[in-house]
């Protein structure tokens, strides 16, 4: 008995060892080789349907999925990111010219800006009483912000072999896992401690969580971003992409959402006299970009992942908090997971109480 209890404690203790060590090795590529996991489950089903069509060779099929990626998916990112990057800058030089004066001046004949300047003299006024220079502080402000965005720009740039690496591997992460996923999965549910059916509504819970965040989060933040942006470019409004774009970022964030971008916006347009573009902006932004949020957004989530709204909205602020942007879905998608566990533990040692 003693020896058995020495053998099985040795097997756990040299297991964690090399799972310790497989983990350290791996470590580099968390990141990708999750991304790689995330796009396999959006685009499985595709995979299975150009599996059939060419006869089952797995493969060829995988390998055409990957070709397809890349070709519509790489090549117009690269494209579409190259051209952000110098909208952003002359967008930083703009700010710069207007806050060291030059452009200042066009703005003081408008009688909103009048309104507002009659506001902010009011302030520093009061604010000057403790030393407080408010329109210095606003220029630092400014001049901070704009640096930090052509550092980024900058540091995008010099990182764009990084980029690529980490990309190169998700792609070649992603041919194995379709390729191989099915049998990579069996090889996984073997491992887990529960009949078949608890570890089929496992990894059809977190199958449909992944689809439910992208869907409801990254699908309906672009549609969000689009709409706004063709907005911007109707009316007239400077840098309109780049607006559109950085309207689809904010739409990821649960609190604000795309009106951290769209009502700045429309107040732009009021600031220059464009009063009926103003409105016009204001009422679409609230009345169809955000309705989209609202409608999408929860027929998305809502109805897969079957999470509080107080959940959802803690798990994608924590998860963008410790992974980054991988934690746009990684937070609902644990949550979720935790969820459908609680559930089993529930369904398993409840009844177990009661007989």
């Amino acid at each position: 008995m003693n020896q058995n209890w020495l053998v099985t404690a040795f097997f756990f203790a040299l297991l964690l060892v090399i799972l310790y060590f497989a983990f350290l090795i791996l470590s580099p590529f968390l990141k990708a080789i999750i991304w790689a996991g995330i796009l396999g489950i959006v685009v499985y089903p595709a995979y299975a349907w150009l599996l059939r069509l060419i006869g089952g060779r797995a493969t060829l099929a995988a390998l055409i999925v990957i070709t397809l990626i890349t070709l519509l998916v790489v090549f117009p990112a690269l494209r579409i990111a190259g051209f952000l990057a110098e909208e952003a800058v002359e967008l930083v030089k703009t700010v710069r010219s207007v806050m060291n004066g030059r452009g200042f001046d066009l703005w003081k004949e408008t009688p909103w800006v009048q309104q507002l300047l009659g506001l902010w003299n009011l302030i520093s006024f009061e604010l000057a009483s403790f030393r407080i220079d408010l329109r210095e502080a606003l220029v630092q402000g400014v001049q901070l912000s704009s640096g930090f965005l052509v550092s980024q720009v900058k540091g995008a740039a010099q990182n764009v072999f990084l980029f690529a690496v980490n990309f190169i591997v998700v792609l070649f992460t992603l041919f194995f896992f379709l390729r191989d996923g099915k049998d990579f999965c069996y090889r996984i549910r073997r491992l887990l401690p529960m009949d078949q059916d608890h570890q089929e509504r496992l990894f059809q819970n977190i199958v449909g969580s992944v689809y439910g965040v992208v869907h409801g989060c990254l699908v309906v933040a672009m549609l969000q971003g689009l709409l706004a942006g063709l907005a911007y470019w109707v009316l007239g409004v400077p840098f309109a992409i780049l607006w559109g774009v950085a309207t689809a970022f904010t739409a990821l964030l649960p609190v604000g959402g795309s009106t951290l971008i769209s009502i700045p916006v429309s107040i732009y347009l009021f600031v220059q006299g464009s009063t009926l573009k103003g409105i016009i902006l204001l009422a679409w932004s609230l009345g169809v970009v955000g309705t989209v949020d609202n409608l999408l957004k929860p027929l998305f989530i809502g109805s897969r992942l079957r999470l509080p709204v107080l959940v959802l909205f803690f798990g994608i602020l924590g998860g963008m908090a410790l992974f980054g942007a991988l934690g746009l879905i990684l937070g609902p998608v644990l949550f979720a997971l935790l969820a459908a566990l609680l559930d089993l533990y529930m369904e398993e040692y409840g009844r177990a109480k009661e007989g």
